[in-house]
């Protein structure tokens, strides 16, 4: 049997993840599975959009208090996080990473 099925392109699920020269030297050191779970992130958010995306537990996506007040962040495992900043363009999403480190516990 043949199905055919129609997908309908909602424009404020498009979402582009950005990030500058510092986070990919960042990413460059390191471990692979870290890197790894940064571009399934990614990858995820092109698929799916982000708003799929945060109600996965899988990346823990929470917006950041105090002095990160306007960031959020999303966990690659215990100890390292991704966090980004939403910037809006139109029917464009930017998701613009600014730092990926080791959180401090």
């Amino acid at each position: 049997m043949y199905s055919r099925t129609k997908y309908i392109i909602n424009m404020a699920d498009i979402t582009k993840v950005v990030w500058s020269k510092q986070v990919a030297k960042q990413l460059d050191k390191l471990p692979d599975p870290i890197v790894r779970k940064f571009y399934a992130w990614v990858t995820s958010i092109s698929l799916s959009g982000v708003s799929a995306v945060r109600k996965s537990q899988g990346f823990h996506d929470e917006p950041l208090k105090g002095k990160r007040q306007g960031q959020r962040s999303v966990r690659l495992n215990r100890a390292y996080r991704a966090i980004y900043i939403e910037r809006h363009d139109g029917t464009l999403e930017f998701l613009d990473v600014i730092e990926v480190n080791k959180h401090e516990y």
